[in-house]
């Protein structure tokens, strides 16, 4: 059972790394901060449309599955 959910822990971290890289940025770059060119407001609502929302809740969905397999492991 143990290696099961070790395996299982495994591949949802791949899903993690690989869906946070898919994710888009959100500000214009590192140089838009320190120059102040651009429209960085970091506490601006935005609004994720389409395939965005997806990654996003994706994303969302793999952490909350991550963290319930870690403490599945650590009772075992």
């Amino acid at each position: 059972m143990e290696d099961t959910l070790n395996i299982i822990l495994m591949i949802v971290s791949g899903l993690i790394i690989i869906l946070t890289l898919l994710q888009g940025g959100k500000s214009d770059g590192l140089s838009a901060a320190f120059t102040g060119s651009g429209d960085l407001n970091l506490f601006a609502v935005q609004k994720e449309r389409g395939p965005e929302k997806v990654i996003s809740r994706l994303t969302l969905l793999c952490g909350i599955a991550f963290f319930c397999l870690v403490l599945a492991l650590q009772v075992i």
